[in-house]
């Protein structure tokens, strides 16, 4: 056995001992840039003075579900705009201000944030709600993960709503990911129904799909009787002073002056999201230490903006299939290859994409499946698709055309896992 001192480690290894000293540290203890790095999370939620160029739509919003104050039914909603727009961070925080406010009015109220990328099916949706407001002790009722019916869990949900609230918001993110349209049907008609008699339900949709609502069922959409809203993207001085609220993320005298409007102005440049410019900063931030830099400086937001777009775009490519791969590989080839054509008709790509599935000896899918592939990665925004027609004698064809960078999206394909 060996012995560890106060001065010293010891640590086994096939041929021997390997001992380290006590200051041949092997982690940092204290981070040298960042102060409280959570503050530049996606999926942290800031406080109120932190939320930045987004007080017309948070006024509105709140205009909206007033009446839930006063324990009546608040207006549905539905909310377009593009990523990163601050959707669903001002849905978030419009009700948790409403749940403080109706509290001082003895009116209970709560709100449950869905993810329909996440629970794409009904039931899913509706036992993730459930389960999310449940308080079993006070309602005595279970929300098992799985092996009841839909129709069982609906019954158990209106039982948890009367007996514990009397509004309930429910958010339902990326609502066009949802298979179907069922669960706004239940909700907004809960009442009307007779399925609950002492609680209210608000059903507020968020989509990056702007014709989302074309897609709807028009009994759904009589139902709702919705009010729409449109978040458009930030603009350079919105995301310089929503950096600047949370640049105490770092130590001070770290973060260099032209950083951040720096990082703004690609930002509003390239897509006026906050997410991926929050995402920069961080980015920006872990280069310096990753640098040993005593500062981050403006030459690493350059470097920042790369890694975090290859980061996004690999994350939302992780699951696909390969032929679905192969499809999008087809047409960053042909991207990179002919720069200067606004998009590529659908023939032309799956000539590439035949070449490539050779070349790994792989058998093709039909011209139709492609198309579909095509569909899928236009629906996930990576690429856009549009009609145009040749005439009498080709007749109309689709253009596709990449909104990723080619450079990005054939370096996350070589190296995808």
């Amino acid at each position: 056995m060996h012995d560890c001192s106060e001065n010293g480690s010891y640590f086994h290894r096939k041929h021997g001992v390997v001992r380290m000293d006590a200051d041949d540290e092997l982690f940092t203890r204290e981070d040298p840039i960042f102060a409280n790095k959570e503050l530049l999370e996606i999926n942290h939620l800031p406080e109120k003075n932190r939320i930045v160029g987004r007080d017309d739509e948070i006024q509105s919003l709140a205009n909206a579900v007033n009446p839930a104050i006063f324990g009546q039914s608040p207006s549905n909603l539905l909310i377009y705009g593009k990523t990163g727009t601050g959707k669903s961070l001002c849905a978030k925080h419009v009700s948790r201000r409403l749940i403080e406010t109706a509290d001082q009015e003895g009116v209970t109220i709560t709100y449950a944030y869905i993810d329909c990328s996440q629970d794409t099916t009904e039931t899913q949706a509706v036992q993730s709600l459930a389960a999310s407001i449940n308080d079993a002790e006070k309602t005595g009722v279970s929300i098992p993960d799985k092996g009841i019916s839909t129709a069982t869990y609906y019954k158990r949900l209106w039982s948890i709503l009367d007996a514990q609230y009397d509004v309930v918001l429910v958010i339902l993110d990326e609502i066009d990911k949802l298979e179907s349209d069922s669960i706004l049907m239940q909700l907004s008609r809960a009442g009307e129904a007779g399925k609950i008699d002492d609680c209210k339900i608000g059903a507020i949709g968020i989509s990056n799909k702007i014709k989302y609502k074309d897609r709807m069922d028009e009994r759904v959409k009589s139902s709702l009787c919705e009010r729409e809203f449109v978040f458009p993207p930030y603009d350079a001085n919105q995301l310089r002073s929503i950096m600047n609220a949370r640049k105490d993320a770092f130590r001070d005298g770290v973060l260099e002056s032209g950083v951040i409007p720096r990082a703004a102005a690609l930002a509003a440049q390239e897509h006026g999201d906050a997410r991926k410019a929050i995402d920069m900063l961080r980015y920006a931030g872990e280069i310096a230490q990753a640098n040993s830099a005593e500062t981050v400086r403006e030459e690493f937001v350059t470097d920042a903006r790369e890694k975090a777009e290859t980061d996004r775009f690999r994350e939302l490519i992780r699951g696909a299939t390969p032929h679905s791969r192969y499809v999008l590989q087809a047409l960053t080839h042909l991207s990179l290859n002919e720069p200067h054509q606004d998009g590529f008709r659908t023939t032309a790509i799956y000539d590439v994409y035949e070449q490539l599935c050779e070349d790994v000896g792989s058998d093709p899918l039909s011209l139709r499946r492609v198309r579909d592939l095509l569909k899928e990665h236009a629906f996930l925004d990576v690429l856009e698709q549009s009609r145009h027609s040749g005439g009498s004698a080709e007749g109309n064809f689709t253009k596709h055309r990449l909104l990723e960078d080619p450079e990005v999206v054939r370096d996350v394909l070589v190296n995808i896992e």
